[in-house]
């Protein structure tokens, strides 16, 4: 038997899955770290964070797998796509990771839309513009941090740090650069307007290479620190949307994956690059003749948790006096309001939003409370919302690609019979569910074997990929689905000039109240 590890490096934690060559699960870690928040549109890891907590993944699975010498072939990496690390000549961290869920370039994306170059963008480089670009990062510290600005040595995500620090190499894979919008996804290297917008050479930026390109010979400290992993390739692997796309077998024409986790996506696989003339999708690469194109959204599983920590603090406090999950207890309240939450609709941009609006300025909002309204109703609203939106996203993607032929669901959503039926009924279409709900860390292993010569081909990975449950649509359910959504899609589209006035605001205030609060 042999064996490849998939690393998904995630907005909130590393996973780390080993898998022998049967895609069979072998090994698992989980291994958590802090997402910096400390003004309402920042938010920051630490890459030494994420690195340790990567090495602890690491050794925690194969200590306990034990694993013979030489039947481990390989790791490969996934990535959450968009962060921005500025490195110094020294090739240290000068900041630390900038995810795609910060919008303090905001203004910087909204002058290239007003102005038509982000559109001329979007046309070369497939990413709408959005202020989770490293490219409008980077206008935001020539801009507003020029001392950092101006010592920045390279321009690097979070994977090609980790990489450097293990390897001494500084190199970046298609996947992850698409995503920067700093790529030309027809000539397949950096874009020169997009680098003058910028406002850096490329020599700032890391080598190009494909997906299945691996490190060999780690630096002499980590192969001390990982020493069963000393001699073992590492594959550069791709960005995370994609590879959940390959990980749930949906890579065919019209095989769509629909993947909620901290936050959530709606992605099709096509063979060429494909551009949407409204500009509400990406087309990211993830191999030769496999492009991805979708919508991302901010708001996954994200909103749950701040159902969870805001709204719901005594059912929290219940579930860890009880040992049971909190979010298990408020699926279960929320099972106990019919669909449509009786007439209570909830906006979920808690963090801005991406596909299809694009406006980093959005506001969460519910809409219909009454007096008879419960916790519960607000529970169920929450998790109808972000399905909702999702569903939105699906609408823009038929315009481009097509109506969906199936969809396959992964993400930590799948745990949640309610909401697996949730998405079913929302989409009125069969919704499979794979037998690994870390579809992205296979996909990542997936690319790997095919890289190592473990396989033949991705389309290989129809082998790795059960299917546990189909949920099929609930006709009540969907009737009352049917009434809301157009009602979701107006108020989403009516509130607009009001996400800007009071996003405003908030920015305005929020340092005078922290100062306050300080002193």
């Amino acid at each position: 038997m042999e064996y490849v590890i998939g690393v998904d490096i995630g907005t909130t934690s590393v996973k780390t899955v080993l898998y022998d060559d049967k895609g069979e699960v072998k090994g698992y870690s989980n291994d958590l770290y802090t997402l910096y928040q400390d003004t309402a549109d920042m938010a920051e890891e630490d890459p030494e964070e994420i690195f340790s907590a990567m090495i602890d993944g690491l050794n925690h699975v194969l200590e306990k797998a034990d694993l013979k010498k030489g039947t481990l072939k390989g790791v490969s990496y996934s990535s959450a796509m968009h962060s921005l690390i500025c490195l110094d000549e020294n090739y240290k961290p000068l900041t630390r990771a900038i995810t795609w869920a910060d919008n303090r370039a905001v203004k910087y994306a909204d002058e290239l839309k007003d102005s038509g170059v982000g559109m001329e963008l979007y046309k070369k480089t497939g990413v709408p513009t959005h202020p989770m670009t490293p490219l409008t990062k980077i206008m935001w510290l020539r801009n507003e941090k020029p001392e950092i600005f101006n010592k920045t040595r390279y321009f690097v995500g979070i994977k090609e740090y980790i990489n450097y620090k293990l390897f001494g190499e500084l190199k970046e894979d298609y996947s992850i650069a698409n995503a920067t919008a700093l790529f030309n996804i027809f000539t397949m290297d950096w874009d020169k307007q997009a680098l003058e917008v910028a406002g850096i050479t490329r020599d700032k930026l890391p080598e190009l290479v494909d997906t299945t390109y691996q490190f060999r010979g780690m630096t002499k400290h980590y192969a001390s620190v990982l020493g069963a992993l000393k001699d073992t390739p590492f594959v550069i692997g791709a960005s995370d949307g994609p590879l959940a796309n390959l990980g749930v077998d949906a890579i065919n024409p019209g095989v769509v994956a629909v993947t909620i986790g901290t936050s959530g996506a709606v992605r099709v696989v096509t063979d060429k690059p494909t551009i949407d003339p409204k500009g509400r999708v990406f087309c990211y690469y993830l191999a030769k003749n496999m492009w991805v194109i979708g919508g991302p959204v901010n708001n996954g599983g994200i909103v749950f948790r701040w159902v969870r920590d805001q709204l719901c603090l005594p059912e929290k406090v219940t579930a860890e006096q009880m040992h049971l999950d909190a979010y298990d207890l408020l699926t279960k309240i929320a099972s106990t309001v019919p669909a449509g939450s009786d007439g209570l609709i909830f906006l979920p941009f808690l963090g801005g939003e991406r596909a299809p609006i694009w406006d980093a300025d959005a506001r969460g909002t519910f809409f219909g409370l009454t007096r008879k309204h419960t916790r519960a109703n607000m529970i169920r609203a929450a998790l109808e919302g972000i399905v909702y939106n999702l569903y939105t996203v699906m609408l823009a993607l038929e315009e481009v690609v097509g109506e969906p032929k199936s969809i396959q669901a992964t993400g930590g959503f799948a745990h949640s019979e309610l909401w697996r039926q949730m998405l079913a009924d929302v989409f009125e279409q069969d919704v499979n569910i794979p037998k690994s709900v870390e579809g992205t860390a296979l996909g990542a292993a997936t690319l790997g074997m095919y890289s190592l010569g473990m396989i033949n081909s991705l389309y290989d990975v129809k082998y790795f990929v059960g299917t546990t449950q189909t949920h099929k649509p609930n006709p009540k359910n969907y009737e009352a689905y049917r009434e809301l959504i157009p009602i979701y899609i107006r108020l989403s589209r009516y509130l607009k000039p009001e996400y800007k006035n009071i996003a405003t605001y908030q920015r305005k205030h929020a340092d005078d109240v922290s100062q306050d609060f300080h002193k």
